[in-house]
């Protein structure tokens, strides 16, 4: 049974806490490890340590910087494989999902080495006077970014690639769950020439999490979690000083209209509600098939595909659909499951009767995938976050019954609508109340030079992930008025600059 500690200063911290957290193998159901859960003192010798690397690192040419996330990026490359193997171990996905994991966040990294050109600002030539003003943005200092399980490298990359490119020192605070990942990215940035201190790992629980949002010299933290750690986190870092933007839950819809491709939305549907078996909070999780003509046939389309997936072991070659990361966590997806069908809902394939019977995997926390139709919008399985694998159908009679059900409900994160129709699609973009939306798309993810973030209940704080937010969250501006002696004429000035000086 392996142990996960800490990374601090460039080099692997053993816990002193005496606390530790299991560490599974969702294919298996075993215990694989263990992982050192920080005390207080654990998580503020890791922000004494970033504090201290912040001024050398601050002050590194925004050159060098980016000649770091330059090797940065060709060690991922070389790694991605063996980093993707020990995220599907961890946390159950398979194995071409985890690769796909790792190069989500690899394209931030990518993206970040642009740095030199990210940071520039403002200059204006002779304002008023023989004045000249300019802005510069200037990093932040010591960041955290608390990352969920569902995604161990791409989170954890985005947040520490577009942070340490703007100058910041970063303390990763990972979930206990599949912390292998983020600690072989410590050794991945000590190779690519980053110095002791600059990126470090704290692994813990909400011991650290209190810690980091409290201490006044971590001066922003990023989140990505469930709604209620999200409102814990943003309350309780805004609190006390911090920048904060924290990313929560979801219940994604896709409309699916009568004039849309039906094969197409079927096969669309199957994997964006069922891969990575529907841990993800960009997974869509409730169809909307306007009409009954078109539900029926979504429903007749749907069934088989959905009875036909292949679920296997994390490393089995021909799997669609790995094991949740959980046993906690299988129960909690099958007991929403339970409650679907006693809220009336009609279950068209059950998912948790599966039973995955290969030899040594007897015990993974394996579940079907599950598809419920007539779903209503007042039943607590669709207005809460699932994050299984299942589907709900919601039946709509009409475009604007559609475009209402994603505007209306409490998580804004992400939408999708299908259709041939340029003014059916053009008026769900602009008017549905979601942050993220797809046109013939089943999982709207930005890529890394556009932003990510949703609205409502599924985001807390005004500035996204990557992009240019990303660096408009990692940085403040600093803004020069300047004027030189030629010139300046003698005697006192009594009142403000203005256009006319």
């Amino acid at each position: 049974m392996y142990e996960r500690h800490h990374y601090i200063s460039g080099q692997t911290v053993e816990g002193t806490s005496g606390r530790f957290g299991p560490i599974y193998n969702p294919s298996t159901g075993e215990q694989a490890g263990k992982v050192a859960l920080a005390s207080k003192a654990e998580v503020e010798a890791g922000i004494a340590a970033a504090d201290a690397a912040f001024p050398a690192w601050s002050g590194t040419s925004v050159v060098k910087r980016a000649r770091v996330l330059q090797n940065l990026v060709q060690i991922l490359y070389r790694e991605k494989d063996a980093l993707a193997e020990a995220l599907s171990a961890e946390h159950g996905k398979v194995f071409s999902d985890a690769q796909g994991d790792v190069q989500r966040g690899l394209e931030v990294a990518e993206f970040a080495q642009g740095i030199p050109h990210l940071l520039k600002g403002e200059f204006s030539d002779n304002v008023s006077g023989g004045i000249d003003m300019y802005s510069m943005r200037k990093p932040l200092g010591v960041v955290v970014g608390i990352t969920p399980f569902n995604f161990p490298a791409m989170i954890p990359l985005w947040m520490s690639c577009m942070a340490i490119a703007c100058g910041n020192t970063f303390i990763l605070k990972p979930s206990e769950k599949d912390p292998t990942v983020p600690l072989m990215f410590a050794d991945i940035w000590k190779e690519a020439g980053l110095p002791d201190g600059v990126f470090n790992v704290i692994n813990g629980d909400k011991e650290a999490v209190d810690t980091v949002c409290t201490d006044p010299r971590v001066k922003a933290v990023s989140f990505v979690g469930s709604t209620p750690i999200a409102q814990y986190v943003y309350s309780t870092a805004t609190a006390h000083g911090k920048r904060c933007q924290a990313m929560g839950g979801a219940k994604n819809h896709m409309i699916i209209m009568p004039d849309a491709d039906l094969d197409q939305v079927a096969d669309a549907l199957v994997g964006a509600a069922y891969g990575s078996a529907g841990e993800r909070c960009m997974a869509i999780s409730v169809a909307v098939p306007v009409g009954q003509q078109v539900a029926d046939k979504m429903v007749e389309m749907l069934k088989p595909r959905v009875e036909a997936l292949k679920v296997g072991h994390s490393m089995d070659p021909e799997a669609e659909m790995g094991p949740l990361v959980t046993a906690d966590h299988l129960a909690k997806v099958r007991g929403y499951l339970d409650l679907a069908e006693q809220e009336g809902a009609d279950v068209v394939v059950d998912g948790r009767d599966f039973k995955y019977n290969m030899q040594g995997y007897e015990n993974g926390y394996y579940l079907g995938g599950s598809l419920f139709d007539n779903v209503k919008a007042d039943m607590r399985t669709y207005r809460e976050e699932i994050f299984g694998p299942t589907l709900q159908i919601v039946r709509a009679e009409s475009f604007d019954e559609a475009i209402r059900l994603p505007s209306e409900h409490e998580f804004g994160n992400g939408t999708s609508i299908f259709t041939r129709d340029g003014d059916t699609a053009r008026a769900y973009v602009n008017n549905v109340e979601v942050g993220m939306v797809g046109v013939n798309v089943p999982i709207p993810v930005p890529l890394a030079f556009h932003t990510f973030g949703g609205w409502k209940n599924s985001a807390f704080g005004d500035i996204n992930q990557h992009g240019m937010e990303g660096v408009r969250f990692y940085t403040k501006t600093k803004t020069v008025t300047s004027r030189w002696p030629t010139g300046i004429r003698s005697g006192a000035e009594f009142v403000i600059p203005t256009l006319n000086s």
